[in-house]
């Protein structure tokens, strides 16, 4: 991952005016590297500063967004796992809010592509799918363009408060019901009752 990371270093100090343009390119190909969002978010930060970092980083995010919109309905074994993924993480008939989608973006072991598929279940048209991305896009380009030079410098203790905070949000942004179809509830019924 640092050979990666560097190589962006390189392209973006070596490209003068094409860096921008290499920088969101590389958030399209970040995904395939398997690099975190928030290193190359705070990557554009160090590089580009706050405020031209959150915008190449929001623009990078947003392709993101388009490309998995467009190809996950491609890919019907990719989207089967994900949902088996989501399912295990989140409940099968939970469906989680915009607001829980950009807390969870914060924390950066929740995958950002199980995000965007939980944010195209409850979005499924496209404008509302990309309105929800921004919004959801904004708070981590902020965040890890801005804090990201202090996150290294937090202690585990730190840490472990930001993320029960995060957690706690995630909470109270919750859908407050849950809707299960009627032949579901009675199927579960009596698969219980037969086991």
């Amino acid at each position: 991952m640092n050979e990666d990371l560097s190589l962006l270093l390189i392209m973006v100090e070596a490209g003068g005016i094409m860096a921008p343009l290499a920088f969101v390119v590389f958030h399209l190909l970040r995904s395939f590297l398997f690099i975190p969002v928030s290193v190359v978010v705070v990557a554009g930060g160090v590089l580009f500063g706050t405020l031209w970092g959150t915008i190449y980083s929001v623009i990078g995010l947003m392709g993101v967004s388009i490309f998995f919109y467009v190809f996950i309905d491609r890919m019907p074994k990719t989207q089967e796992r994900i949902l088996k993924i989501k399912n295990r993480w989140f409940g099968e008939y939970r469906n989680l809010t915009v607001g829980q989608i950009a807390i969870l973006r914060l924390i950066p072991f929740v995958h950002y592509h199980l995000l965007s598929f939980c944010l195209k279940q409850r979005k499924p048209k496209f404008k509302e799918y990309m309105r929800a991305s921004l919004v959801t896009n904004i708070p981590i380009a902020l965040f890890f363009t801005i804090f990201g030079e202090y996150i290294s410098t937090f202690t585990p203790t730190v840490i472990a408060m930001i993320l029960i905070g995060l957690t706690c949000l995630v909470y109270l942004l919750r859908e407050k019901q849950n809707v299960i179809k009627w032949r579901d509830f009675f199927k579960r019924k009596t698969e219980k009752a037969a086991g």
